[in-house]
Formats: structure tokens, C-alpha cells, sequence
């Protein structure tokens, strides 16, 4: 009799995976608690026999990692390989051959389109709407915090449907195709853009210096304004680069970085510069 796994059981699984992924992440075998943690519903759904459960969880076990939301579909394809296990249509090799094999594709799609790109648009949407200000403020929070959830929960459960229906074949065949190379080079270009827009509307970098010849004959120069208007927000930008060279140039964490900025914004506050005290 051929063994099928119920949607009850695929809903639960996935529900597993979603909201306990990375809760046991550590650097044995990355995500292999929570896949052995997801496929448990289903282990006891397709087996009967105890030994066959025991192998089945420590196949589970091993090492694997994906992104975890569009990566979804990873979990999902291997639910899908477990079941024909249990229905000896492959051997527990193929299946661990299968789980390591999807672990490139699936981490690179997944940071690239929802990490480098999703994510950032969101933010920026929201953060625009806030800055309109008004009922405005309460808007673009509430936006990213009720259609974050909502919406990576619907792709995730969509994605994982698909992995389970489709299975490796589809993977494969996507994989040969090239097309992972081409997403993955326009996604890496569209981040790069939504990187530049992000930090030319909310990084701020002024110069509050106004240089008044003497004797007053000429008129005052504003040093801002005037940098400003020979490259607009080059501020912005070389701060921006600064921040980028020390994290990964230099390997700095974010928390050394802030205490740099923050130590250099106190030092030039206290000297006037920043505040705009001190008139030339």
C-alpha cells in the first residue's frame, strides 16, 4: 500500500519549520535540529516500525541549512523525498544526497530575493510613509509589522506546497537552466540600487560651517550648501562607504561601528563643529 502523507500532517510540519527554524541554529549542523524537529510529524506519520523511525530522524538530523523563508521550499521538497523512502521508491542515500544538494541553491535564492531585496523595499516603503508624518507615523510601522508576518507566511506555505508536489526533479531542472545566475545577478543589482536609495534619503551627513570673509565685503559662504551643490549628498555616500569598508574590509562588528560613530559624533558636538558653534 502505498504510503501518503495527509494535509493535516504537511500543514503541521510546515508550521514546525516556520516558527521554530532558528531556534536551535548552532555550528554542528546548523538548522539539522529544526529539520529533524519539522519532519517529526511526518516520520510518525509514514512509519509504523521503530527502527525505520530512528533512521529516519537521524537522517534529519544532519547537517543542513537554507534561508529560511523563500528556502522554504527546501523542508518542503524533502518532505516529499521522505515519503518515497517510506514508499522505497529511493534509498535513504539518495535522500541525504537530495538534502545537501539543496542547500546552495535554496540559501542563494532565498538571501538574495528576501533578504538583499524584499526586505529592504518593505523597510523603505514603510519608512517613507512614516516620514509623511501625521496618522502617517503609526502607518508605516503598522505596514511592515502586520504585512512582514502575513505575507512571508502565505509565500512560505505556498512555496512549501510546491516543494512537496514538485520534488527534486524541479530543482534540477531550474538548477540546469541558469536561471539561478541570472536571478541571482539582477536581484544583486536591484539590492545595490535599493542600498544607494536608502542611503540618500535617511543617512544624514552635514557640515554646519558658514565661512564669512573678512571685513563682510563678500557674502558668507555655507560650506553644506556649497558642497551640496557640486555633488549632491556625497555625504551621505562617503559616510556610507566608510561604514561598509569597516565592516567588511576591516571585519568590524555593528556594535564597534555605532561606538565609532557614536564617539566621533560626541567629539565634534563638544568641539562645536557638528552643532554649528563655531562661524569662520
Amino acid at each position: 500500500m502505498t504510503k501518503k502523507i495527509s494535509e493535516k500532517t504537511l500543514r503541521k510540519s510546515w508550521k514546525i519549520w516556520f516558527f521554530w527554524h532558528g531556534s536551535s541554529q548552532q555550528g554542528e549542523n546548523l538548522l539539522g535540529n529544526a529539520m529533524g524537529h519539522t519532519m517529526t510529524p511526518v516520520i510518525e506519520e509514514l512509519y509504523d516500525n521503530k527502527e525505520e523511525k530512528v533512521l529516519a530522524y537521524k537522517r534529519s538530523l544532519t547537517l543542513f541549512n537554507t534561508e529560511q523563508q523563500l528556502g522554504a521550499i527546501a523542508p518542503g521538497i524533502l518532505v516529499g523525498v521522505e515519503e518515497s523512502v517510506a514508499n522505497k521508491e529511493i534509498t535513504p542515500e539518495i535522500a541525504d544526497s537530495v538534502k545537501v544538494a539543496l542547500i546552495g541553491p535554496t540559501s542563494a535564492i532565498g538571501d538574495s530575493l528576501w533578504v538583499a531585496t524584499v526586505i529592504p523595499l518593505l523597510l523603505t516603503v514603510a519608512m517613507t510613509i512614516t516620514h509623511m508624518g501625521g496618522a502617517f507615523v503609526y502607518i508605516g510601522p503598522l505596514l511592515y509589522a502586520i504585512g512582514y508576518p502575513i505575507g512571508t507566511a502565505i509565500m512560505s506555505w505556498k512555496l512549501w506546497q510546491l516543494g512537496y508536489r514538485t520534488g527534486i526533479d524541479s530543482m534540477r531542472k531550474f538548477m540546469e537552466s541558469g536561471m539561478l545566475e541570472q536571478i541571482t545577478k539582477t536581484m544583486t543589482i536591484l539590492g545595490l540600487i535599493v542600498v544607494g536609495a536608502l542611503a540618500a534619503s535617511f543617512v544624514s551627513v552635514n557640515i554646519p560651517l558658514v565661512i564669512t570673509p573678512p571685513g563682510g565685503e563678500t557674502a558668507a559662504v555655507d560650506v553644506n550648501a556649497m558642497i551640496n551643490n557640486i555633488f549632491p549628498n556625497i555625504l551621505p555616500l562617503l559616510f556610507t562607504i566608510f561604514v561598509y569598508w569597516l565592516y567588511s574590509k576591516k571585519n568590524k562588528s555593528p556594535l564597534f561601528i555605532m561606538g565609532v560613530i557614536l564617539l566621533v559624533a560626541i567629539l565634534l558636538t563638544v568641539v562645536g563643529v557638528l552643532s554649528g558653534t563655531y562661524v569662520f
